[in-house]
């Protein structure tokens, strides 16, 4: 199976778009064997997770930690222009899923809920808060559900939640936009997704560059086989999640994720959703500053 996220192929990794891991599916295997995966050193490490290892980079003090879950697009660089922020102020951690980055991919099955499990074992870190990107927001309020005493807070950017089904349309723009990776065109696949009016607003210029750079990078991200094990569906168990929870969504995002995030809102009791004016699916990209502004102050007023 091939591996991806929510409005792109990053959505394929699994749990958020299971059905576009069967469309992929077949031209992700061939574009990966002709994908290099090697990679310069990094300023992070790794940790052990079941049958593989995970990279991470840690910034900041303090006993919690905010942990950084990417989408299934890209890899953790996603959240380069935000991470200063959030190092100022709190104990950070951002980490690359299997497949992504500098993390190998999966050569079997596994499950993303207990390698997030094992990081945070690893690092000694008991309560966290965890600001989760498409699939990274679906994998969040998974481990929330699994491991509801680890989690003091949840935001949720263009987050998904497994249960809810999708529409053609979102489907069938998932398939458009991946045809070329089923000729072993990477780079015209590539470029398809970092154009995506819903991935990006319409009028960023640099931050389409910018997404584009790091797949050029890493094309592994959207390429990789991937073996993640379904997980049960969350819909009708989010009124479990009794924490404060910010759900962001860019206004310009798929009609989709947009119903998510209304369903992700009526489930959790107390939850806040907030629509980001001129952004897409990754408005951090986008708009750094004022998701910063967002997430800090989210979480600093429920007194992390």
């Amino acid at each position: 199976m091939s591996g991806v996220s929510m409005i792109g192929p990053g959505w394929l990794t699994t749990a958020l778009l299971g059905a576009l891991v069967l469309v992929l599916g077949a031209c992700g295997q061939a574009v990966a064997q002709a994908t290099s995966t090697a990679q310069a050193p990094g300023p992070g490490s790794f940790v052990e997770v079941e049958g593989s290892k995970l990279y991470f980079e840690e910034c900041g003090t303090g006993s919690e930690a905010v942990v950084l879950i990417h989408d299934g697009i890209a890899h953790s660089a996603v959240w380069d222009d935000v991470w200063p922020d959030f190092c100022k102020k709190f104990h950070t951690i951002r980490y690359d899923r299997r497949g992504y980055g500098r993390t190998p991919a999966a050569t079997t099955w596994y499950t993303e809920v207990e390698d997030l499990a094992a990081l945070l074992r690893q690092r000694k870190v008991s309560r966290t808060v965890l600001v989760g990107s498409s699939h990274g927001g679906e994998l969040s309020i998974d481990f929330t559900l699994r491991y509801p005493n680890v989690v003091e807070q949840l935001v949720l950017v263009g987050a998904v939640v497994s249960g809810l089904p999708y529409s053609d349309h979102f489907l069938n723009r998932g398939m458009v936009n991946s045809q070329p990776f089923e000729k072993n065109d990477v780079a015209g696949g590539l470029a398809n997704w970092a154009k995506d009016r819903y991935l990006l607003a319409p009028g960023h210029e640099a931050a389409q560059k910018h997404l584009l750079a790091l797949l050029t990078a890493n094309p592994q991200d959207m390429t990789h086989n991937d073996y993640a094990r379904p997980t049960m569906p969350a819909i009708d168990r989010l009124h479990q999640i009794h924490i404060p929870t910010l759900i962001l969504v860019g206004d310009a995002d798929i009609p989709d994720v947009h119903a998510h995030a209304g369903a992700i809102e009526a489930g959790i009791a107390g939850s806040k959703r907030v629509v980001i004016s001129d952004a897409g699916h990754l408005m951090y990209l986008e708009k750094p500053e004022e998701f910063s502004h967002q997430v800090i102050a989210f979480i600093e007023s429920n007194h992390f």
